[in-house]
């Protein structure tokens, strides 16, 4: 980022106001009116107008229309001003930004107007809370019904994922570079006979060929900086007919958050994953964009599904 004085000094005069920075921390989670943002902070509504035009021509805000009002939200697209303000949100950890997001919440509520919760929300649900509905809770639910046989969880962090599936698996091996994620992984799997831990790299287990039916590398790829290796070691492992589940991020130019995830690479783009797979021996079932989060930057998330031929 090649900014000339001038640049440099508009840019630190527009996130030196706390107000700016409020309504961007609200925007990020919330599509909001100006009536709605300045119920919220308190702001009045004449200030809370004139910042939203200074972020919107710095392209940290975009505004759409619904009938006769304008809903604000945030967006990835300020260039230099996403560079600044991303480095600073990572770092935001404030009482009063707390607050506003619980009045969002209240102000978003009293939009319904005799709808009901579902009526409310339809069309974007999985993006609200409702007690009960959570991805863990379906998850655990259709996982019932699966059976895994031998399962490998690579880059098994604290063992989310073995978890969930211990108890539908003959057995599952637990992969970690790092002794003190391994160590919370053996706390929280510690009722399950049938899990193993290795703390070691992804890239050449100690384990022989064709031992496992399934093969998990939930954001792995982030980590390596060799991804072919990597897939090809899973390929090595696999028995015939077994299969490799992926995700990672998409290709993105997002350093600073790859730096404070302490991720290696900066994403692969699905066609890029499905010739590594394909390098790697695999067939290719499944490999796609299947998510993308609601958030800035808007991180999407490749998946891919390969089978050992």
């Amino acid at each position: 980022m090649n900014l000339t004085l001038e640049e440099s000094t508009q840019l630190c005069s527009l996130m030196a106001d706390e107000s700016r920075l409020r309504l961007l921390l609200l925007l990020e989670v919330h599509e909001l009116s100006v009536a709605e943002l300045t119920e919220i902070t308190g702001l009045a509504q004449s200030r809370v107008s004139t910042h939203l035009s200074r972020l919107k021509r710095a392209g940290l805000v975009q505004d759409k229309r619904i009938g006769a009002a304008a809903l604000y939200s945030a967006t990835a697209n300020g260039g230099s001003a996403q560079t600044l303000w991303e480095m600073l949100r990572s770092q935001i950890d404030d009482g009063q930004a707390r607050l506003d997001r619980e009045r969002a919440e209240e102000a978003v509520r009293a939009r319904k107007h005799g709808q009901t919760w579902a009526e409310s929300v339809a069309g974007r649900m999985e993006l609200h809370y409702s007690p009960g509905r959570t991805w863990e809770a379906t998850a655990r639910a259709v996982i019932g019904l699966l059976e895994f046989g031998d399962v490998l969880d690579l880059a098994c962090g604290d063992g989310v994922l073995a978890e969930l599936i211990a108890a539908h698996a003959r057995s599952v091996a637990c992969v970690d570079i790092s002794s003190t994620v391994i160590s919370a992984a053996q706390k929280r799997l510690a009722p399950y006979t049938n899990v193993r831990f290795y703390e070691a790299d992804m890239h050449a287990l100690p384990l022989p060929d064709a031992s496992f039916d399934y093969i998990f590398a939930m954001h792995a790829l982030s980590y390596s900086k060799s991804p072919q290796k990597m897939l090809n070691e899973a390929a090595r492992l696999l028995r015939k007919g077994g299969r490799l589940v992926v995700a990672t991020l998409n290709a993105h130019q997002y350093e600073e958050a790859m730096r404070a995830y302490d991720h290696v690479n900066l994403g692969l783009a699905p066609d890029h994953l499905r010739r590594m797979l394909k390098t790697a021996g695999l067939e290719v079932e499944q490999c796609g964009v299947t998510s993308r989060e609601p958030r800035p930057p808007y991180f999407e998330v490749v998946t891919a599904l390969a089978r050992k031929r």
